[in-house]
């Protein structure tokens, strides 16, 4: 029996500014995976929503500073619409998206509103109330001619759906209507990393820790889409001193306002690989990359050493 050839994995930024420490421990781990199992590695720029000036371009020259490379072309979402669209029209098309009318505050306010599934589970992952789920026709024509522009959502079949993780087991999830394209027209995140994914040929999909939640949605997305499964592993987030997600406010975190302190890229790769437990270029980590070995918890980033 021939098995498969491996597919791809990835890493996919948000142009909304320069990459800190984290987003590129991050994706040190993404190119881990993908090349210590012989897949490509592609990168996917997610620019619907904010773009800074010029941060596209730092992003890539800092991942190349530390000795990553990717197989071209790098893509950019915002030339994909059309490929988004097609699937909010199939699965309208099947009966699994509904426009929704609803405002945040709506959402926020309603009495019907579901309770957090699981103590674990973050505010923001609220599932939606199903506010517009029985809209009639009727009802639809009022609120567009009463000129407001519906978002579209899924219409879930089903509360739950589970997920294999390479670091964290088999995980499930809630699955609720989410936002599949936003009421200014733009593909929502879950709906174009799947289809993405899908359209790329990734089968290795390696991310923050922080959204582990989502993949249990993209994953049911993806099944209604008829699309290939993907393989997950959510790697721990790098956190500040006071146990908060690292950012640019947390001081010389991304690679120019470290060398404006005098730390040059192989430096800053060094701290980055030793709380992976590695050592050397990434081309050398390779041989000693274990994803078993990966330590469980968060990155605690010390200023001091960086």
């Amino acid at each position: 029996m021939t098995l498969p050839a491996p597919g791809a994995g990835r890493f996919a930024p948000s142009p909304s500014g320069d990459l800190h420490v984290g987003n590129l421990r991050t994706a040190l781990l993404a190119w881990l995976f993908a090349r210590s199992t012989g897949r490509a590695f592609l990168l996917r720029v997610e620019d619907l929503d904010r773009v800074a000036a010029g941060a596209e371009e730092r992003q890539l020259s800092d991942l190349a500073a530390l000795g990553l490379d990717w197989d071209p072309p790098v893509v950019r979402q915002s030339a994909r619409t059309d490929r988004y669209d097609a699937a909010v029209d199939a699965l309208s098309a099947d009966g699994f998206a509904y426009p929704c009318f609803c405002t945040r505050r709506e959402i926020r306010e309603a009495a019907s509103a579901p309770q957090v599934v699981g103590d674990a589970a973050p505010a923001a992952d609220l599932a939606y109330p199903g506010t517009c789920r029985s809209l009639t026709p009727a009802d639809i024509a009022d609120r567009v001619a009463a000129g407001r522009r519906p978002a579209w959502r899924l219409r879930a079949a089903r509360e739950t759906w589970t997920v294999a993780d390479l670091l964290h087991g088999s995980f499930t999830g809630r699955v609720d209507d989410v936002v599949l394209r936003r009421n200014d027209g733009l593909a929502a995140y879950n709906l174009a990393v799947v289809v993405d994914d899908a359209a790329q040929g990734v089968d290795q999909v390696v991310r923050g820790d922080d959204l582990l939640t989502s993949a249990p949605r993209q994953a049911y997305l993806g099944h209604l889409l008829g699309l290939p499964p993907v393989t997950y592993a959510h790697v721990p987030l790098a956190l500040n001193g006071d146990g908060r997600r690292l950012a640019k406010r947390d001081g010389a975190v991304t690679l120019a306002d470290l060398a404006a302190r005098g730390r040059n890229a192989e430096q800053v790769l060094a701290v980055i690989a030793a709380s992976v437990g590695l050592t050397g270029t990434p081309q050398d980590m390779l041989d000693g990359f274990d994803p078993a070995a990966l330590p469980a918890g968060p990155w605690i980033v010390d200023p001091a050493l960086l």
